[in-house]
């Protein structure tokens, strides 16, 4: 395995591959076009899948990319048909 970070490529090892598995804030802040603020409290409220490690956010890449691409929305809680908006004005 190959792994890119900051423009240098190198082989993969034990440690780079826990790495390559995990995202951090700043990637995550990049990809939703967010400040870091927004992602932290989207951790804090369990918007983003992660785990709390005293300090620290675990989160890994499987996960927050599996959360990317259903936006959010919890395995068989999908929408069927149109949802209903009421507007008032």
């Amino acid at each position: 395995m190959t792994i890119r970070s900051a423009g240098v490529t190198k082989q993969a090892t034990a440690g780079n591959r826990e790495m390559a598995a995990r995202t951090t804030v700043p990637e995550i802040a990049q990809r939703l076009q967010i400040g870091r603020l927004a992602v932290y409290a989207m951790l804090e409220q369990g918007i983003i899948p992660a785990i709390r490690l005293g300090r620290r956010w675990i989160i890994t890449r499987l996960a927050y990319d599996q959360w990317e691409r259903t936006c959010g929305v919890l395995g068989g809680a999908l929408l069927i048909g149109q949802p209903e908006v009421t507007v008032l004005n």
